[in-house]
């Protein structure tokens, strides 16, 4: 995943011009801008979620196992690229553990800030690619929810 330019969590990509493109040249162009190496094509499709809100937007989530080796090269490639330090602020890796205390690590992850459908498609992907069971998914999930819960109480608390 990324970090944005305006603080919230997402993945690479952007818009596609239809009349111009095809879905997976239009996000190679756009994935070129951001993380320089990378290139998929239509066996990495996984899903479309449609936007909720005024601007509706299909966003189209593609997947590709990579080795520890293709990870580096993407990571240095995205530091090298031009949007870097613009649009794109930097690239984070999604801790998928979870610590002993039951919120550290992937809990932590999902009580951040995301894009639009980011967080669902995350969830999504990390079920349907058998990255996390669904009961730790369920968990973790439900550990971040709680978090969130608590922080806003305190606030609520601390401005009566």
């Amino acid at each position: 995943m990324q970090m944005r330019f305006d603080g919230l969590l997402g993945f690479p990509g952007g818009f596609v011009d239809r009349r111009y493109w095809s879905l997976e040249d239009g996000l190679n162009r756009v994935l070129g801008l951001g993380l320089g190496y990378l290139r998929l094509t239509e066996a990495d499709y996984l899903s479309s979620h449609l936007t909720e809100g005024p601007h509706r937007v299909v966003a189209h989530l593609y997947a590709r196992q990579l080795t520890l080796e293709e990870l580096h090269a993407v990571e240095i490639s995205a530091v090298h690229s031009r949007d870097h330090g613009l649009e794109v602020l930097g690239l984070v890796r999604v801790p998928l553990y979870t610590q002993k205390d039951r919120v550290g690590g992937f809990p932590n992850f999902l009580s951040n800030a995301f894009i639009s459908t980011a967080k669902h498609q995350l969830l999504f992907a990390l079920k349907v690619l058998n990255m996390m069971p669904e009961d730790k998914l369920a968990e973790a999930l439900a550990a971040a929810t709680e978090k969130q819960k608590k922080a806003l109480e305190q606030q609520q608390t601390a401005s009566s």
